[in-house]
């Protein structure tokens, strides 16, 4: 035999060895990698789906803050015929009862007045505008009467009332 024969059978299987080393370690490098863009496509779905919900949430919350603001609730009530129930009353544990029970009237709970409170009103075209003389004593307002609120309007600019000065100063 010869000494080089000998030399190229004992360095073939090592050549072998490396060879499929090396493609073992490319291939697992391709199905890692493959594994990680799949999984970075699904993060990207599912972030996207994230962000729609979220959106539908709050559009939902709001809905919801609508839906329960005080005026909103008093506004269904009276589209399905609830009235206000008036004062409660209380159970104790002991069976006495605090406040004085009572069914729901259907009336508003403050009286209003028919006409706005910063409208005025016209003259008829019969009488001229003139001002009415003040009563001399204390008067009631006929919303006050009837146990409303009557809020007096100001006189006109220039009529009347002056600023006053300042207490404990004088006018500049």
């Amino acid at each position: 035999m010869r000494p080089g024969a000998r030399q190229a059978r004992g360095r073939t299987p090592f050549a072998v060895l490396v060879v499929a080393l090396l493609s073992a370690g490319l291939l697992g490098l391709l199905t890692l990698n493959t594994a990680l863009n799949e999984s970075s496509f699904e993060l990207a779905r599912l972030k996207r789906q994230t962000t729609e919900l979220t959106d539908q949430k709050q559009s939902l919350q709001h809905q919801i803050d609508q839906y329960s603001a005080p005026d909103a609730l008093e506004r269904r009530a009276l589209e399905l015929g609830m009235v206000p129930g008036g004062d409660p009353a209380f159970l104790q544990d002991d069976g006495k009862v605090l406040g004085k029970p009572a069914q729901a009237q259907d009336a508003p709970p403050v009286k209003r007045s028919g006409t706005g409170l910063w409208q005025q009103p016209e003259p008829s075209p019969q009488q001229p505008a003139q001002p009415s003389p003040q009563p001399s004593g204390p008067s009631v307002p006929p919303a006050a009467a009837d146990g409303g609120v009557e809020i007096a309007p100001l006189p006109p600019a220039g009529q009347g009332a002056t600023p006053s000065a300042p207490a404990g100063g004088t006018p500049r």
